[in-house]
């Protein structure tokens, strides 16, 4: 395809989405969030944004990218290499938990410009760029899965199915965002968790985990409130 005809694809305005379609797509949402075996494999999504978000925020700090892991767990590791203290560390640690989040916040005001299906092609480059750093095969499976379904839809899907998996998307960032944090909450009450990005950061910076276990979930609630009354203003 000629790069100019990629481009409109990428930039074109989306079809407005109608209101019966944004609700199935919130439904759909908290059944594979809050059901427990569709949480089993959804969390692996939210596992790659929490990995991509360490990534991302270590390159803008300027450390140098070594690998990301997703494990068959749903646990993964993203690996840097820099100043092992400092705020570029503090800042990197701290991304995880709120990168889905604060994705699905940058998702929503993508949305409200009219270009629901970029939501999509900003998540095949992503995807294609950490497939570029993962090192182990579950990872690769996870991320190859993620990214082929991604680009199916950009590629081949009708311009209604394209818009109802952005808003679907969009939503499942938003409301997921704060369970791994309340998971997190659990396991470190029953000491399961003491290498957990908590802890690194108390840690690096000597404040308890359980301040930086708050300030993630402040941060994805506020991302699900403000977010998701964004997606609904346009609707509404």
């Amino acid at each position: 395809m000629p790069r100019a005809d990629l481009w409109e694809r990428v930039v074109t305005p989306s079809i407005a989405p109608e209101p019966r379609v944004v609700a199935i797509a919130a439904v759909l949402v908290l059944v594979v969030v809050l059901e427990p075996h569709a949480w089993r494999v959804t969390r692996n999504v939210v596992t790659i944004v929490h990995e991509g978000a360490h990534l991302l925020v270590a390159l803008l700090c300027g450390r140098r990218l070594k690998g990301v892991r997703v494990h068959s767990d749903t646990s993964g590791v993203a690996v840097s290499s820099g100043k092992p203290t400092g705020l570029g560390m503090v800042l990197t640690t701290f991304a995880g938990y709120v990168g889905p989040g604060l994705l699905g916040l940058g998702a929503a005001a993508v949305l409200g410009t009219g270009h629901a299906v970029l939501v999509l092609w900003i998540g095949v480059a992503a995807i294609a760029a950490m497939l570029l750093l993962v090192r182990n095969l579950y990872g690769l499976l996870a991320l190859g899965v993620v990214g082929a379904g991604l680009f199916a839809l950009v590629w081949f899907g009708t311009a209604q199915l394209q818009v109802a998996a952005a808003y679907f998307t969009t939503l499942f960032l938003l409301v997921a965002a704060p369970r791994p944090v309340l998971e997190l909450q659990r396991a470190r009450r029953r000491g399961r968790a003491p290498g957990s990005d908590a802890d690194q950061l108390a840690a690096l910076t000597r404040i308890p985990g359980a301040f930086w276990v708050a300030a993630f979930l402040v941060v994805d609630v506020a991302c699900l409130v403000v977010g998701g009354r964004w997606v609904f203003d346009l609707v509404v």
